[in-house]
């Protein structure tokens, strides 16, 4: 039988989606539970499991919402000059723009996921969906990579991804986690994992 959750968008489906990141990101998986989510929130006992009857659909909701709230890092309205052909330098600003706001503003966010990532490991269920979800986000990057010149886009997108991840979880989970780069440190990191994948290609990455 499918997991059973209320229609996601509506304000009490983001706050109970929302209390369960929030709760993940402080207490690990062992902390979620409906009545963790109801107390945290302020919500009447019960009110979290009839939004999402099974912890499977806890569990769902969370990703749901994780990834809507890691869409809006940063916008498509924020890099039109990327989308346009506005050349590498600007995919470089793009970039460093997006996994900097990850690192300063939602590096509990970036826990939850872990929390979410590791669960997925263990729930074929769960495995599926969380990867269904997660998979809308390839296809941007790697028109992006495309954009930027890339023989192998795909391939390519996949290096970006795992340096991005990596970075990530040292600055989020590891031992940087006292030590997040600027921007411009960004940037040059990104600038010199593209031009070792582009090559000659890479002329307009400064």
């Amino acid at each position: 039988m499918a997991a059973r959750t209320a229609p996601s968008g509506t304000p009490r489906a983001e706050l109970i989606a929302d209390t369960a990141l929030a709760l993940l990101a402080e207490r690990g998986m062992r902390g979620l539970t409906h009545r963790a989510v109801d107390e945290a929130a302020g919500l009447p006992q019960g009110s979290t499991s009839n939004h999402a009857r099974t912890r499977q659909a806890l569990l769902e909701a969370a990703v749901r919402r994780l990834a809507e709230r890691e869409a809006a890092v940063l916008t498509v309205t924020e890099m039109p000059a990327v989308l346009g052909g506005g050349g590498g330098s600007c995919l470089l600003d793009v970039l460093a723009l997006a996994l900097h706001r990850y690192l300063t503003e939602h590096s509990r966010l970036l826990v939850a996921r872990y929390e979410l990532a590791l669960e997925a490991t263990r729930r074929p269920e769960l495995r599926e969906f969380y990867d269904r979800t997660g998979g809308r986000f390839r296809g941007p990057l790697c028109a992006l990579m495309a954009e930027a010149g890339s023989p192998e886009p795909e391939r390519h997108a996949l290096t970006l991804i795992a340096w991005c991840e990596g970075l990530m979880f040292s600055c989020a989970a590891g031992s940087y986690h006292a030590a997040v780069p600027s921007r411009e440190e960004l940037r040059t990191g990104f600038a010199e994992l593209l031009r070792g994948m582009l090559g000659p290609r890479a002329a307009g990455l400064t």
